[in-house]
């Protein structure tokens, strides 16, 4: 099995995955656009090792906001 890893995160205009180790680029305008073309762009970048049968894994480092939690009042 190969783990191809992957840094995920939102440029203000589209959500990009860039490869870690590996040449390998692309971006959606919605998340889930972007993560169907990440499984597109890492089937044609190790096409031959599919053919071959091996099993190839995405791991995915993504960035995301956090918000301030409201505190309750204690009494």
């Amino acid at each position: 099995m190969m783990l191809v890893k992957f840094e995920i995160y939102y440029d203000g205009s589209y959500w990009c995955a860039r490869g870690i180790g590996e040449d390998i680029f692309t971006q959606g305008k919605t998340l889930d656009e972007a993560m169907s073309n990440l499984r597109e762009a890492v089937g044609v970048h190790f096409e031959d090792a599919l053919e071959h049968g091996e099993e190839i894994r995405i791991l995915s480092i993504s960035e995301f906001g956090v918000d301030k939690v409201a505190k309750a009042a204690s009494g």
